[in-house]
């Protein structure tokens, strides 16, 4: 599936609020404007100097929500991103913790440099869910998904701060799907594999032709993925449709993690191999 095949609208979503993070580009986009198409009332957050980018890309689509530009590693800017959006919409009915930090160290990484991965990773996913929770449970219950990261489930060279700052994700996502089922609220999370966002294109200088099917080889279906394929599998679990489902990751991989060492087979004797 790409941006120009997607499925026809279904309106699962209207009268509905829904409160994104890193909505300006990327997967936090993709799942914006994915629920503006289905009839969501939203509003996005994304850092300042990306604002005015997501603004444009918004309009072009011919969408206009809320865009706040703030640092999410600021504990005051959360809690002010709730307050608008329930002083704009009057409700929260789904929020979306996708924003984090792509800093990737290992052995080099300074205290610093954790500091600023799990602040605007986990802490920050954390202190949304905490004060969304409380609008939550006076409306009834709510749904709450945790964006985390295939780098949560396989050791990665050189990536301390971003693989633990992921896998925090996904324990939180059980945690608190837990603290909040009495109250009718849904957590869980997604785990995409590798997405073609601003980052890996950046990784790549701009060649995709090249390093797609290089960076494919890591995934069954031999190619990397488009950001509204994580959009899709969101809204799933922020709709109706997943009613039963809270506290766990949903794999949106491409089959990476189901993949061994042989990886496609291209160069082995497997049988079977392609």
């Amino acid at each position: 599936m790409t941006p120009s095949t997607r499925q026809p609208i279904v309106n699962r979503f209207a009268g509905k609020v829904a409160l994104v993070t890193g909505g300006t580009h990327g997967i936090g986009f993709a799942i914006a404007l994915e629920l503006l198409r289905e009839g969501a009332a939203v509003v996005v957050s994304g850092l300042p100097a990306d604002a005015d980018e997501g603004r444009a890309a918004f309009a072009a689509a011919g969408f206009s929500p809320l865009v706040v530009a703030g640092d999410l590693v600021e504990e005051k800017f959360c809690r002010d991103l709730v307050a608008q959006t329930l002083a704009r919409h009057g409700r929260v009915d789904c929020l979306v913790n996708n924003a984090f930090s792509f800093l990737a160290k290992g052995l080099d990484a300074t205290p610093a440099d954790f500091a600023r991965s799990f602040g605007v990773g986990p802490v920050a996913f954390a202190l949304l869910t905490q004060f969304v929770a409380e609008p939550m449970k006076r409306q009834g219950g709510g749904a709450i998904v945790n964006v985390s990261s295939i780098s949560a489930w396989a050791a990665q060279p050189n990536r301390w701060t971003y693989t633990m700052a992921k896998a925090a994700v996904t324990q939180l996502t059980r945690c608190a799907a837990l603290d909040l089922a009495p109250h009718h609220i849904r957590v869980n999370s997604v785990s995409p594999g590798w997405i073609w966002t601003r980052e890996v294109d950046k990784a790549a200088g701009g060649d995709r032709a090249t390093y797609d099917p290089l960076w494919g080889q890591f995934h069954m279906l031999g190619r990397t993925g488009h950001p509204v394929e994580i959009a899709g599998p969101v809204l799933f679990l922020l709709s109706d449709d997943a009613s039963f489902i809270t506290g766990t990751d949903l794999p949106v991989d491409g089959g990476y993690n189901g993949l061994g060492p042989e990886g496609l087979g291209q160069n082995t004797k497997v049988a079977g191999s392609r």
